[in-house]
């Protein structure tokens, strides 16, 4: 009877312990998702709490009237092929940088200080899977360049 007693206490503790140690997935002010994403330049590995989108709803509505973004805080666009891409600022308030990134997680290309409200297509300049959009001027402070690497499990190094 002690011996089932004091199993049953350790299970209880095992299942305690497992519980505790798992924290929750953070989010936005808003209570989006967000997840991990880490930008490596010549000046060091640059962390970014990321929301996703991911299908094509999420991605037409981008961040639109949204407010500027935080400077840990991005947006990553994922889709599902890899081809020319081009994005645009409709109804988005704040200027952003926009990286194009390859499916190897190589950045293709930035557009720097984009024009709020926009409607001007602002190509890839090359085969892009990924896009990730970034306060205006976080891509220059934290010194990133076409040719550097984009860490996030979407992409396969």
């Amino acid at each position: 009877m002690l011996s089932r007693r004091l199993l049953i206490l350790s299970a209880a503790a095992v299942c305690l312990s497992a519980c505790a140690a798992r924290t929750p997935a953070p989010t936005d002010e808003a209570g989006r998702p967000l997840e991990a994403l880490t930008v490596v330049t010549a000046t060091g590995e640059h962390d970014f709490l990321v929301e996703i989108a991911d299908d094509e709803p999420e991605r037409e509505r981008g961040l639109m009237f949204r407010p500027p973004l935080p400077d840990d805080r991005g947006m990553l666009f994922q889709f599902p092929d890899s081809a020319e891409r081009g994005f645009w600022m409709r109804n988005t308030p704040s200027s952003l940088d926009i990286l194009y990134i390859d499916p190897a997680g190589r950045i293709v290309s930035i557009a720097r200080h984009t024009t709020p409200y926009s409607e001007t297509t602002i190509p890839s300049n090359g085969p892009a899977n990924g896009v990730l959009e970034l306060r205006a001027g976080r891509a220059d402070e934290i010194g990133a360049q076409a040719g550097d690497t984009v860490k996030h499990p979407f992409f396969r190094p």
